[in-house]
């Protein structure tokens, strides 16, 4: 099992691959067999040996990329939280110019990225099972909604909210929005994909109006 062992001692291009490249593509194998562990058996299924079994790589290359399983769990979740960011923010890039269309478009992207995979499923539900991962959630959190209240003021130039105010009702969005797509993939909410994505839109055109609890959403 794993690769030659001159494979982590020289720099040199093999096959026309470079040793970064090499590395890279063991972290990538690395994560994915965690990903797959986790969505079979919860966090206890992900230990070091059987991510190594089911990357087929030895124990050292686990090693070179993470000091011990919590790092591997955080790592991946963080890798899954830039994925999701990613694919949220060029959908609502990509979307029609109007305000409606954007925060649509987000909310969309946000739950189709959650539900096109199940392994981010079992991460979502798994998020309170160890301290790493509970970690990583609440990371997870605050980067999303730095993101989204970060875009909300680009979609909305006129509105006088402070940034701190912003992010803080990004994150109330964002906290609840994850608990409630994990209450509908349970079955707790008898709802189809697309009424809760609107549902989740009107939560977000909230944002702007952190800074005014008066004002309340065009129609």
């Amino acid at each position: 099992m794993g690769e030659d062992s001159a494979d982590a001692a020289t720099p040199r291009a093999y096959a026309g691959v470079t040793a970064d490249e090499r590395r890279s593509r063991r972290r990538a194998a690395l994560v994915e067999a965690a990903l797959d562990l986790l969505a079979e058996g919860g966090a206890p299924a992900v230990t070091k040996r059987a991510v190594c079994a089911r990357a087929r790589l030895n124990d050292r290359y686990f090693y070179e990329q993470f000091a011990d399983r919590d790092v591997l769990l955080t790592a991946m979740a963080d890798d899954q939280t830039t994925e999701g960011i990613a694919a949220v923010v060029t959908a609502t890039r990509a979307a029609a110019p109007d305000v409606d269309s954007q925060v649509h478009a987000a909310a969309d992207a946000a739950l189709g990225f959650l539900i096109a995979d199940p392994r981010r499923s079992a991460l979502l539900f798994t998020a309170h099972s160890t301290e790493a991962l509970q970690s990583a959630r609440v990371s997870t959190q605050h980067a999303i909604a730095r993101t989204m209240a970060a875009v909300g003021r680009e979609l909305f130039p006129e509105s006088a909210t402070r940034e701190l105010d912003s992010e803080m009702a990004a994150y109330t969005v964002v906290s609840g929005t994850l608990e409630l797509v994990a209450a509908w993939m349970r079955g707790e909410f008898d709802t189809t994909r697309e009424h809760l994505t609107e549902v989740i839109a009107r939560q977000l055109l909230q944002i702007r109006f952190a800074d005014n609890p008066r004002a309340t959403p065009a129609g």
